[in-house]
Parts: C-alpha cells; sequence; structure tokens
C-alpha cells in the first residue's frame, strides 16, 4: 500500500496498548497515531486524528466501546472500527455491529490475521471471527422476507456482490456501469431495508440465501 493506515487503539489494559502498538509498528504500511484507555478518551482521539481505523475494545471505564462507536460514527462515518475484544455474548456482538462496527474479533486472533483485518477494513472489507459471523446473520434483526419485493433485479445483483465483498468498483466492473451509479443503488437498497450500513446489508444478503453462507466476505465503500 501506499500510503500509511492510521490506527487509534482503544483499549482500558495499558499492556494491550503496548503490546499492540509494538506489534503493529513494525509493519511500514501501519502508524498507530494514538491509543485511548476509555471510551470518552477514544471518542476525543478520534476526533483529533480522524483514523482510517480503530481498534476498539467494548468494556471500559466512563465509556464504553458501543457508546463510543456510535459517538465516532457521528462525526466521522469514514473512519473504521474493529472491535477487538474478549466478549462473544449476543449483547455486546448485535449491539456493536447496530451502532456501525465494521468488524468484529476476539483476542485470541492470530496477530497477521489482525493485520490482515485492518488492511481490508481500508478497503471497506469486514473481517468478522467464525464464532460470531453465524450468530449475526441469524440473531441480527431484518426486514421481512418479502421485502426483496421491493427491491429491482438490478439492486438485487448489486446486493448479491456486497455479500460477496465486492467493492464498488469492483461492482460497477462486473455489471459494466458507473460507480457513482453503484453507490446510488447501494443507497437505495440500505434506504429500502431500512438498514444502517452495507455490513447488515451483507449479512441480510446472507440470511435470505442470496450467495451462500460460505463465500462472502463483508465490504463497505
Amino acid at each position: 500500500m501506499s500510503e500509511l493506515i492510521r490506527v487509534i487503539i482503544a483499549d482500558d489494559h495499558l499492556v494491550v496498548r503496548q503490546g499492540l502498538r509494538g506489534f503493529l509498528d513494525t509493519y511500514p504500511d501501519i502508524q498507530v497515531v494514538a491509543g485511548a484507555e476509555n471510551g470518552v478518551q477514544a471518542v476525543a482521539l478520534a476526533r483529533e486524528h480522524v483514523p482510517d481505523v480503530i481498534l476498539m475494545d467494548l468494556l471500559m471505564p466512563k465509556m464504553g466501546g458501543v457508546e463510543a462507536i456510535e459517538q465516532i460514527m457521528v462525526f466521522s462515518p469514514t473512519t473504521h472500527i474493529i472491535v477487538l475484544t474478549s466478549y462473544t455474548e449476543d449483547e455486546y456482538l448485535f449491539s456493536a455491529m447496530r451502532a456501525g462496527a465494521l468488524g468484529y474479533l476476539l483476542k485470541d486472533v492470530e496477530p497477521e490475521d489482525l493485520v490482515n483485518a485492518i488492511r481490508a477494513a481500508v478497503r471497506g472489507q469486514a473481517t468478522l471471527h467464525p464464532s460470531v459471523a453465524a450468530r449475526l446473520i441469524q440473531g441480527m434483526e431484518y426486514p421481512d422476507d418479502d421485502s426483496l419485493a421491493i427491491l429491482t433485479e438490478r439492486e438485487l445483483d448489486v446486493l448479491r456482490l456486497v455479500a460477496r465483498g465486492k467493492s464498488n468498483k469492483e461492482i460497477a466492473d462486473e455489471l459494466v456501469i458507473a460507480e457513482g451509479t453503484v453507490k446510488s443503488h447501494v443507497s437505495n437498497i440500505l434506504s429500502k431495508l431500512h438498514l444502517a450500513h452495507r455490513t447488515q446489508a451483507a449479512l441480510y444478503a446472507l440470511k435470505r440465501k442470496l450467495v451462500p453462507i460460505d463465500d462472502p466476505q463483508i465490504a463497505e465503500d
């Protein structure tokens, strides 16, 4: 990658922040710009630095990760937030994804997989821990089955490709349409299905079996 990926680490354990910083700083394309020990600090640092990626713990003092995600998404929607936590309980998982988290990883993730998740996030691709992906598909609230009927054939084509992890440019190339047209289709899909973001749209497509469940690499532009 030609440009640095600017990262903030939000975790209330100093040893975790220092360990992650030391590890990530060994990669020439990644720059850790700040570390936050609580949610309030994470919001303030995100506002100051507007990073590309935030690694966000969920249980932190002063303000939890979910509330921090919600606030950051208001003023910096282009920042991609990857939850990095020890918790797999549904209340944390669903709340974080509804708040706008792009990915959800557990702290036992392999170091190289974490680096790949950060790089994927910059491309707009979500990385979900295997143990939580199926629960998200089954447990998140989505529109009724007949809601697909309100989508046009072209919107269905776009939705299938979104669920397969294609970027807007890749979708445009495959469907031979303009990238701006793809963005309009994605916006219409989210509006019609009352979904908050592209990750939810991809999960919705999986639940409705528009693509095989083992096929996706969820993406967002």
